[in-house]
């Protein structure tokens, strides 16, 4: 009875569908290589065990033992033919399989270069993404930074430089290619390439796959795809500077912001020009220089459509939960913060009064 009941149970649930990260729903020529070896291992091994088990069903059946049958059967001790038969086969199959496998490998490990190539330096931390794009350069000399949304143009080769700033990461887009490791104080690369621009409420999401502590499920993001003309009009808008506020709510949550900055960063444009607030470090690893903040860029908050390193909706129920108590939503360390140092584990409780934290939702919708 229960192998009549499991067994179905088992093969229905085969049928319910692909997650949100599957891999099986390639969205790049390097993630459809990826899937079509996957495919060419099944169909070899779905033949080899059809061929196994016809063989070995027709010999129980066929030389099963018989109750009018005393006799004991023939005992062959080697055959050389069929020994060298069933050498040479498994050989071929494994060739097959593992050209293409080896030459993928190459292949999707191979670094974009070249001028068309757009070239982001990425920075894990513990728990949330930092993107730089190092050839995007404002009039300011400043580069585009942002956190947790990597907005890429479709049809084009994007190269990621990697590393940690503090444990072993490991970034991961599911339908766009494979996992890369991002160590601290080494330098790995990815390419992404992606079909099609994808609609807005549904980027395509993104993983740390390598457990980095507490809130290591919660260290996601989400990569928008943007036709050429909209990813040029994403970067303009992004490399101009946030507004201070002078008057309302949001002028009264930019005095409250002064609490932030002691982590968090953001290029402002006010009576006294353009500037940064909040403190930008860099971290240089193998001759490469990344900017690493000990929190996320906040200077176009309002834009993204996720925050939290893409765990939560940026609305105002969740941006109030967030205010009043970060570790209630994402579980984090923030005791252990470190800010001399640099090592930050999380946001802590301020204790804000409701006004603050209406004042401070009111400044963060505005900085688009």
């Amino acid at each position: 009875m229960a192998a009549l009941v499991g067994a179905p149970a088992i093969l229905l649930a085969s049928c319910s569908g692909s997650g949100p990260q599957t891999a099986l729903n390639p969205e790049g020529p390097i993630a459809r290589d990826i899937d079509d070896l996957w495919q060419l291992v099944f169909i070899l091994a779905t033949i080899v065990f059809v061929i196994v088990q016809i063989g070995l069903f027709y010999a129980m059946f066929r030389y099963r033992a018989r109750k009018t049958d005393d006799s004991e059967p023939v005992q062959v001790h080697g055959n050389t033919p069929l020994e060298i038969l069933w050498t040479i086969i498994p050989v071929v199959i494994l060739a097959s399989i593992g050209y293409p496998i080896v030459k993928g490998i190459f292949d999707v490990r191979a670094i974009a270069d070249g001028p068309d190539v757009l070239q982001v330096q990425v920075t894990g931390h513990q728990w949330w993404w930092e993107f730089e794009y190092v050839d995007l350069v404002g009039p300011d000399g400043r580069t585009l930074v942002t956190a947790n949304e990597l907005y890429i143009p479709a049809d084009t080769e994007v190269n990621l430089t990697m590393t940690s700033a503090d444990v072993i990461h490991s970034f991961w887009v599911p339908v766009l290619n494979g996992k890369r490791d991002v160590v601290p104080n080494r330098v790995s690369n990815l390419t992404l390439i992606a079909d099609n621009p994808t609609p807005p409420d549904q980027p395509h999401p993104g993983q740390c796959a390598e457990y980095c502590g507490l809130a290591h499920a919660d260290m996601r993001f989400k990569v928008h795809v943007r036709s050429q003309a909209d990813f040029d009009a994403w970067v303009e808008g992004q490399l101009a500077p946030a507004t201070v506020p002078t008057e309302g709510a949001a002028a009264a949550g930019y005095e409250a912001f002064n609490t932030c900055v002691a982590c968090h960063n953001a290029t402002v444009s006010g009576p006294d020009g353009v500037e940064d607030i909040g403190p930008v470090r860099t971290i240089e690893v193998d001759g490469v220089t990344f900017t690493s903040s000990l929190a996320p860029d906040l200077t176009h908050f309002g834009s993204r459509g996720t925050f939290g390193a893409g765990t939560f909706e940026n609305d105002r129920e969740h941006l109030a939960q967030w205010l009043a108590n970060p570790s209630d939503l994402k579980p984090m360390r923030p005791e252990l913060n470190d800010i001399p140092n640099g090592r930050i584990l999380g946001m802590p409780n301020f204790n804000l009064s409701d006004d603050d934290i209406n004042n401070l939702i009111a400044l963060l919708e505005g900085w688009k």
